[in-house]
């Protein structure tokens, strides 16, 4: 009876260590896509998963998606802190219907995920120009949930989702959240709706930089009460180059806001400001428009063709 009880305990500690090392394997702090991997693998260097939905599971908190050769990797809907980066390989995520990336800060464990952030790069988003309603990168959270989470998209392409309502970047995040998106080296184009739009927090902090936005119903829209910066991004041939909602406030510096079919810069509702400086704003349909109290103005460096920003201080403090 005592050797049974024994290889009882022996078997059930072997299960046991079976089990820990199985959680391991599978939440290894990088993974690896390829061409012509196996969601069925465990997502290692030498036996690389499918997809980056496949990869994501077995990625730890925190960890890394990487790409071993060319492919597109299909949708993802993030629900942890992680890294996609397919650094000098050609990854696209074909997403026509569905949203290509989804953040789902909502979805984060709160208890444990405590940094509540994601870096997307060197990833090349197409919509194929058929979706409806959907977004390149879609980012959402209530204002508890994704209060101080932070969203960087870096040497990205985001291309193709021509119809009324699809944007690039849909940073939906509510509430007073404390939140960061940050884009570097990307371009955006080819949207129905928005480039950029940031329509939820009220103490977002955007920041743009080095990028082009083009071909979208507005470049840049922020909502209430976010703050952005801009500097040396091109937002040409939109509809509206850069729009500033109530309570918002927008830095544009070093940039081009030129050739857009409609206005340049419009500052829509009580407080919303666009500060301008050291830009090229040429050959839109108007220079600036504000409602509501909202305020355009220049610092009085910009080269304009000879057009005047509306009656406001043209050296801001």
């Amino acid at each position: 009876m005592n050797k049974f009880r024994f290889t009882i305990k022996l078997m059930a500690l072997a299960i046991c260590m079976f089990a820990f090392a199985s959680m391991a394997q599978a939440q290894a702090t990088r993974t690896w896509v390829s061409g012509v991997g196996d969601d069925v693998n465990p997502c290692s260097r030498t036996a690389p998963c499918k997809t980056f939905a496949g990869a994501i599971s077995k990625t730890a908190l925190g960890g890394e998606i990487n790409c071993l050769d060319p492919g597109g990797f299909g949708a993802l809907t993030i629900t942890k802190s992680i890294t996609v980066d397919c650094h000098e390989v050609f990854a696209s995520v074909l997403h026509s219907a569905v949203n290509g990336f989804s953040i789902a800060f909502d979805s984060f464990n709160q208890g444990t995920d405590l940094k509540k952030t994601v870096r997307i790069r060197n990833i090349n988003f197409n919509g194929a120009g058929t979706t409806t309603g959907q977004n390149s990168i879609k980012i959402t959270g209530s204002a508890t949930n994704s209060a101080n989470s932070k969203v960087y998209v870096e040497d990205c392409l985001l291309d193709g989702n021509f119809t009324g309502t699809q944007r690039g970047i849909s940073d939906e995040r509510l509430g007073n959240a404390n939140v960061v998106l940050v884009v570097n080296n990307t371009t955006i184009r080819n949207m129905g709706n928005a480039g950029i739009a940031s329509t939820g927090s009220t103490v977002g902090r955007i920041s743009i930089s080095h990028s082009l936005i083009s071909n979208c119903g507005f470049g840049l829209t922020v909502g209430t009460g976010s703050r952005a910066t801009v500097f040396d991004t091109a937002v040409v041939s939109n509809g509206v180059g850069i729009e500033a909602d109530s309570t918002s406030t927008i830095e544009v510096d070093h940039s081009v806001v030129s050739n857009n079919t409609g206005v340049g810069f419009v500052a829509n509702g009580a407080i919303s400001a666009i500060r301008v400086s050291n830009t090229t704003a040429l050959n839109n349909s108007s220079l600036a428009t504000t409602s509501g109290g909202g305020a355009v103005s220049s610092y009085g460096n910009n080269q304009t063709g000879g057009i005047a920003f509306p009656s406001v201080p043209t050296s801001p403090s």
